[in-house]
């Protein structure tokens, strides 16, 4: 009997309170979607939209129909609740509020 060859492959997804990773034996060819869909983490976390949730493999972004390498980790990304350009903005605005001498400040 000769079995169906396989490779190892991870599906990971992280909230704020817990973070999964989970381990897979997929068949070669297996995509991106496909590894989400078997993995059960759909069912562990009903938030994740397959038409909303970006994707990606090790930090990078893939698309949905990517075909996994051995090794390889399937991230699901949650979206992001504020713009990071805009948070920069506020902080560095805060900063320069704070270092700006005040009327007290000034010796006359």
């Amino acid at each position: 009997m000769v079995e169906d060859k396989t490779i190892a492959v991870e599906v990971a997804y992280a909230r704020p309170d817990t973070q999964v990773i989970i381990p897979l034996q997929v068949k070669p060819g297996t995509t991106l979607i496909e590894a989400i869909r078997l993995s059960g983490v759909l069912e562990q976390f009903r938030e994740i939209n397959l038409e909303e949730n970006r994707f990606g493999i090790f930090s990078k972004i893939a698309r949905p129909d990517t075909v996994l390498q051995e090794k390889d980790r399937v991230e699901i990304y949650r979206p992001l609740i504020a713009d990071p350009k805009e948070s920069r903005r506020r902080r560095a605005e805060k900063k320069q509020q704070a270092d700006e001498p005040g009327e007290d400040d000034i010796s006359a």
